[in-house]
């Protein structure tokens, strides 16, 4: 990777940088993601967490998942803007938001997941990987238990 990725919230009180490429990438029709992107697929890039500088204070709400793990959704607590989130099932990654990336073509997609929860009009590219629930288990970062595969 020649540079960074950076990015940050709408109002800036939140920046971020990871020195690592994203591990994924992927669009999520979940219904807990459809709530975040305002009905839409949320767009995601996983990251190792080790890798990932936040400068700023975040809010962060946590809930169960349709797994059992536990998620934890970090967003700026001044103008609103999701932007992180993490699985108790999946130690060591973090999960960025594309729309918070200063360069948002990143964040093309590798595949969809939970596509069986996409609405009637929802969009899914059919050349990329589909997956009708959680896709296959990301490899962990180097000395992190292995990965629970559902969100």
């Amino acid at each position: 990777m020649e540079r960074p990725i950076t990015g940050g919230c709408l109002c800036g009180s939140i920046r971020f940088q990871s020195t690592s490429a994203p591990i994924a990438t992927r669009a999520c029709w979940c219904r807990d993601c459809q709530y975040l992107a305002a009905g839409n697929a949320s767009i995601n890039l996983i990251f190792n967490k080790n890798d990932l500088t936040i400068t700023g204070t975040l809010q962060s709400y946590q809930s169960t998942a349709d797994s059992g793990n536990t998620m934890q959704r970090s967003f700026c607590p001044h103008c609103g803007t999701p932007l992180f989130s993490e699985s108790s099932g999946r130690s060591g990654l973090t999960v960025i938001r594309a729309g918070a990336l200063d360069d948002p073509g990143l964040g093309r997609p590798q595949s969809f997941i939970w596509t069986d929860r996409a609405p009637t009009w929802g969009l899914i590219d059919q050349s990329l990987r589909n997956h009708p629930r959680q896709s296959p288990a990301i490899p962990s970062p180097v000395g992190q238990p292995p990965p629970i595969t559902s969100s």
